[in-house]
């Protein structure tokens, strides 16, 4: 499959893509940065040297012109599809494609996600409950896509498109680090809520069926028949560094707080610790997201 054609399929499936650190609260749109402007002007340079106006190369490589626009400013994310796309009708060599390294985990992230993502990247270790919907690294794109149009307020189409590569882009963490250890524990009637209709959410259930059997990641389901559990005061996350120390972070509406207070962090690994013992075993909750998902 091509690079465009790939691109559709993307756009067919889930629309479009979510990503990484710096630390402050406020708006979800990529900043601009020395990377991302860099890249811009080295495509600018390459499209003017073809001897391209922006209305004739948007077409040529499946975006608006609007949307060149922006990337060549540096004012957003350059998709993987447009990079490919781009180096492909500009002929260049490969310069694109090398500038693109520089800026490809920089999308459509919260601010107050960005530093927690950014030790995504090299955690040794990363911990997550979640009692309200399916953990992004799990979430499909047709999944993630139903979140961000669903948003209030409402996105618009280019937003989307920026958090949906984002998060794409997140979740290959789970397939590039075989050496970090993953464990999920989610709360049953977060995989029984039918976000997107049930063809999305037997999608879904099907795909972390699939990603937990990797040697390195563990999925358990918390029952809805389990009564008090350790974790009812909220989602959470806990994440060690390759130099062994701990954070915590946790999100609630418009806001996420990282945590760096051993004792705090320490507080709450007790308590994810007890609620591994809580959930289903591996075992019965992959028993389970078989009989949630049905015939393959």
């Amino acid at each position: 499959m091509g690079a465009f054609s790939a691109r559709a399929r993307v756009r067919e499936v889930a629309g479009v893509t979510d990503e990484v650190p710096d630390e402050g609260a406020g708006g979800s749109e990529p900043e601009a940065s020395d990377s991302l402007k860099a890249f811009g002007e080295v495509v600018k340079a390459f499209r003017k040297r073809a001897g391209l106006t922006q209305e004739r190369f948007a077409p040529m490589v499946g975006y608006s012109v609007p949307t060149v626009a922006s990337i060549e400013q540096g004012r957003r994310l350059p998709p993987v599809a447009f990079v490919d796309r781009a180096e492909e009708v500009l002929d260049s060599f490969g310069v694109i494609r090398g500038a693109a390294k520089h800026v490809a985990r920089k999308p459509g992230l919260a601010k107050w996600f960005r530093h927690w993502a950014k030790l995504e990247l090299t955690a040794a270790t990363l911990y997550t409950y979640e009692n309200r919907l399916v953990p992004g690294l799990l979430q499909t794109p047709a999944y993630a896509k139903t979140l961000f149009e669903k948003q209030i307020p409402a996105l618009g189409d280019d937003e989307i498109e920026s958090k949906l590569v984002a998060r794409v882009d997140r979740k290959k963490l789970l397939t590039e680090r075989p050496h970090t250890i993953y464990s999920f524990i989610v709360e049953e009637h977060v995989l029984r809520r039918q976000v997107g209709g049930p063809e999305v959410m037997h999608e879904q259930i099907a795909h972390i069926l699939d990603i937990s059997t990797r040697r390195n990641i563990d999925l358990q389901v918390m029952a809805q028949t389990r009564g008090h559990h350790s974790g009812l005061d909220g989602p959470m996350r806990l994440l060690e560094t390759p130099e062994n120390k701990w954070y915590a972070y946790c999100e609630g509406q418009e806001n996420g707080l990282l945590i760096p207070d051993p004792k705090v962090v320490s507080i709450l690994q007790k308590r994810y610790a007890r609620m591994r013992a809580q959930a289903l075993s591996f075992e019965e909750s992959a028993s389970l997201l078989r009989e949630m998902r049905g015939a393959p």
